[in-house]
């Protein structure tokens, strides 16, 4: 790997004096400073190779060099290394060959948080709760998460075989996975949370994602949907053109839904709705909070610029930064900074980065006015006033602030310690093996708190007398109530049933299913402009 790595440096500095020979007098004024700097360069990774007090390779230092670069450039502007490149474009892919299984380490162990229905690992009997122990033959205890999916992954219809430990059985289960194609959803959940509002959960935007929404809109539609609630907390974005996909199915044909903005003029481009899939015509409260940024953020900045949804949550993240991802030798690749997006209305999504720090240790969280609603003071010259299609003010240069501003509950130390241990998940586990539940109206009772009072003292989660002190507090006790029904319908039924018994706990679900009145109010605004702005241009048509 020596001399690669060392032909690579000498290779910059060559292009540097031929990119000044082609471009003539436009690179003279810099040819001696580039020369300069790229002997410079070269001399530095020599001297550092051949006299550093410890083993240094030319690989590693042409790596730190270039992360040292990517950072005085902008947070997002990222170098890849061949496992991190492959890594990326895997994630935008839309499936994967496997077992089908969503895994988590619980206890510092490789266990199955739920298997995907119908996949390889489903259809062989492999239960929430499920520890793998070895993979291949080899020991899980010393890999890290992402080692266990590297290794559960592969080609399809290759065998992996697997031994599991299992609560109840003595002996572990050894069994031969053939891998077959999983799909890599983004939409996690779909399903009617009322008789009449239909709940979809997006985690991030694949190559698949507009057809996922398409779907899961149409499916929503048949069950009998005349409202959504479309959560996209914690989405850390994805592909552009998958946003904008997703935005044709909110918007009216004509909207704008992003523009982007750079230094080149191939990096300047506006996105319109051709609604392809028709008027969507419910009334849609949107969830965001600090999590969501980039695609998701262009989203939801589209849908609260032109009034056609309402906006509940906390501020997000700000992440407004154009990648355009290269690929370069040796399986490295570069996502790097190319424009910034805004939304309809002008805005800026990106937050202002000049300081490091104060970036990444950002609290989300406005000031309000006397009713509870957002009303950030600006604090840099990104962040101006904006208006909606109908007059509304929103604000740019720092993210997208909801309509609505909505903060969850703080979760006890105790709570959390019981979460960090799994306690909720390894109880649930037990329990369904003893206690088979038949029924999503299923609730714990006084019984099963107190067998899970037993459980937590009998695995050291605290004594008997700080248990019962937090057992003794109501909204502790309906807290450890919700999750214990998660978890056992987590096992029982899947994910779906999984969140439904979470959302009741859920103070941001819950204020948004109260805001429908508001959304509708705001869709009805928006029509009758619609139809105003149609009128006008029917007039001005000779």
């Amino acid at each position: 790997m020596t001399r690669p790595w060392r032909n690579l440096s000498a290779l910059l500095f060559t292009l540097a004096l031929l990119a000044a020979s082609l471009f003539g007098s436009r690179l003279q004024a810099l040819d001696d400073q580039t020369r300069e700097s790229m002997q410079l360069y070269t001399e530095l990774l020599t001297k550092a190779h051949e006299a550093y007090g410890g083993d240094v390779s030319y690989r590693d230092l042409v790596y730190a060099s270039i992360g040292g670069l990517s950072r005085t450039l902008d947070p997002h502007t990222n170098f890849l290394p061949p496992q991190a490149y492959d890594g990326m474009r895997e994630r935008q892919r839309s499936s994967f060959y496997g077992l089908g299984i969503l895994i988590g380490l619980r206890n510092n162990r490789v266990t199955v948080i739920t298997p995907i229905e119908g996949g390889p690992a489903s259809r062989l009997g492999i239960r929430a709760g499920d520890i793998i122990d070895t993979i291949d033959g080899e020991s899980t205890e010393s890999l890290s998460l992402d080692d266990a999916v590297s290794k559960l992954k592969g080609p399809k219809g290759t065998p992996v075989t697997i031994t599991i430990l299992r609560s109840g059985l003595d002996e572990p289960l050894e069994m031969t996975v053939e891998r077959a194609e999983i799909p890599l959803t983004t939409v996690r959940h779909a399903y009617m949370m009322t008789p009449e509002v239909g709940y979809l959960r997006l985690t991030d935007f694949n190559r698949a994602t507009g057809k996922e929404v398409a779907d899961a809109i149409e499916h929503l539609r048949a069950e009998g949907m005349k409202k959504l609630l479309l959560d996209l907390r914690n989405n850390g974005g994805g592909l552009l053109d998958q946003a904008i996909e997703v935005g044709d199915q909110f918007l009216p044909a004509g909207a704008k839904i992003v523009e982007t903005r750079g230094r080149t003029r191939n990096s300047q481009q506006t996105f319109f709705a051709e609604e392809r899939y028709g008027d969507l015509g419910v009334p849609v409260v949107v969830l965001v909070n600090s999590g969501t940024a980039s695609a998701a953020e262009i989203l939801s900045g589209a849908i609260q610029d032109h009034d056609v949804g309402l906006i509940v949550g906390t501020p997000t993240w700000g992440k407004g930064l154009v990648q355009t991802v290269y690929s370069l030798s040796y399986g490295a690749g570069l996502a790097l900074t190319t424009a910034r997006y805004y939304t309809p209305s002008g805005r800026l999504i990106q937050r202002d980065y000049s300081s490091p720090y104060d970036y990444y240790a950002y609290n989300p969280l406005s000031a309000t006015d006397a009713e509870g609603n957002p009303a950030p003071a600006p604090h840099t010259a990104d962040e101006q006033s904006f208006l909606t299609d109908l007059g509304r003010t929103v604000y740019g240069g720092g993210g997208i602030t909801p309509d609505v501003l909505v903060e969850l509950d703080e979760v006890s130390p105790f709570l959390q310690l019981l979460h960090t241990r799994s306690a909720f998940f390894d109880f649930a586990v037990e329990y369904s093996a003893d206690h088979p539940v038949d029924s999503e109206s299923w609730r714990p009772g006084p019984g099963v708190l107190d067998r899970f009072r037993g459980w937590l003292l009998e695995h050291d989660l605290g004594t008997a007398e700080k248990v019962d002190e937090q057992l003794a507090d109501q909204e502790t006790r309906d807290y450890i109530a919700r999750q214990l029904r998660a978890e056992i319908f987590n096992a029982t039924f899947g994910q779906d049933a999984w969140h439904r018994a979470l959302a009741e706990g859920d103070r941001q679900i819950q204020k948004g299913l109260q805001l429908f009145g508001r959304a509708g109010d705001l869709l009805a605004s928006r029509r009758n402009l619609q139809e105003e702005i149609d009128r006008r241009a029917a007039l001005e048509r000779p």
